[in-house]
């Protein structure tokens, strides 16, 4: 039971260090790395799938 209080508090930790620390990117950091503004959320909390474009 605290070891699961502890996973939970360490994620969140981890999901608002990274929502933080995306959010003070200007936009042109972000281009460089291939997200949108409206993508942090989702890359904060590790569920993003960027889309792959294959070359032809």
């Amino acid at each position: 039971m605290i070891l699961s209080l502890v996973r939970i508090i360490k994620a969140f930790r981890d999901y608002n260090r990274a929502y933080r620390e995306l959010s003070s990117l200007s936009e042109r950091e972000l281009a460089d790395i291939g997200i949108d503004r409206s993508e942090i959320e989702r890359v904060a909390a590790g569920a993003y799938r960027p889309n792959v474009v294959s070359a032809r």
